[in-house]
């Protein structure tokens, strides 16, 4: 191979080389700048590209897509004058690939300097207990910070998420023995809650033992008080039958007789009874004559029925 070939191949292959790096392909959600001797001359999109050469050149290339930088721990002083070391994720993404390479040199860096001086910021204002309910407040508040700063850069901050607030460990030590007795406060007011609870629940069991038992008391005495009465009608009724027999039975044939002899009966097992019990009485003169004591005994039986 003489030098004339060697020279012609080497001039297509540099020949090669300079179209190959004339053809730029732009990923997806990326952009690249392109400047043409020194100077913006714009950005390329995804998709196949084709540059001068020697003339357009390829000075910033940025993806498009959401980046999440870690914002490093820094000492925050409190309200109450706590240092706590407080870290946190700053979420961000390149809206404008132009102002990105040419408003500022480093934005990722810009936008992690925004966000601590705001963070600082922030939990100068709030107590130590309140910094551990306000992380919503303080995540709001740096994004509204460092979002209205970014607008030049063409960046745009979606959102902050504070990852811990670490307070000293004296501090720690303190919140624990606070939390301990916030536990066993809840405890004894739960346990009383208990007691006072079970002595209400038997109070009313009392209460409604006793109601219950008048109840049925009084229930019992109604119950006595109409049997007595239900008996004492019966026992009436009764008598009352007996009275209205015995006195058909009396005008009836040989009824007068009949009383007659049953009156004399008991007369003279009353006056037995009499003698049995007393030393002394009285004997009516008459007392041989049988039928003198029924005579008697219907003389008041005639006046009775008068």
């Amino acid at each position: 191979m003489d030098a004339q070939s060697i020279v012609l191949i080497a001039v297509i292959v540099l020949l090669v080389i300079i179209l190959l790096s004339c053809i730029k392909i732009v990923p997806q959600r990326s952009a690249f700048i392109v400047e043409r001797l020194g100077k913006y001359n714009g950005t390329l999109t995804a998709g196949f590209h084709f540059l001068m050469p020697f003339i357009d050149k390829v000075s910033y290339k940025h993806t498009l897509k959401e980046a999440a930088i870690d914002v490093a721990s820094q000492s925050c002083i409190t309200k109450d004058n706590i240092a706590v070391e407080v870290d946190g994720v700053l979420y961000l993404q390149i809206i404008d690939p132009k102002k990105a390479s040419y408003g500022i040199d480093n934005y990722g860096f810009a936008a992690i300097q925004i966000a601590q001086t705001t963070m600082r910021s922030v939990i100068g204002r709030l107590d130590l207990d309140k910094t551990f309910e306000e992380r919503e407040t303080i995540n709001t508040s740096i994004v509204e910070a460092v979002d209205k700063a970014s607008d030049p850069w063409g960046v745009k901050i979606t959102r902050y998420e504070v990852k811990n607030i670490t307070p000293p460990q004296s501090i720690k030590d303190a919140m624990e023995k606070q939390m301990r007795a916030e536990r066993e406060k809840r405890a004894m007011i739960a346990e009383s809650e208990g007691q006072k609870q079970a002595k209400i629940n038997v109070a009313e069991g009392e209460k409604q033992e006793l109601i219950a038992r008048s109840e049925g008391e009084k229930q019992k005495r109604i119950n006595e008080a109409e049997g007595k009465a239900a008996e004492i009608e019966s026992i009436a009724s009764a008598t009352a039958t007996g009275i209205r027999e015995i006195a058909l039975a009396i005008n009836e044939k040989g009824g007068i007789d009949a009383v007659n002899l049953r009156v004399a009966e008991q007369y003279l097992g009353e006056f037995g009874k009499l003698a049995k019990t007393n030393n002394t009485m009285i004997i009516p003169s008459n007392m041989s004559d049988v039928s003198s004591i029924i005579a008697t005994a219907t003389s008041v039986l005639d006046q009775t029925k008068k």
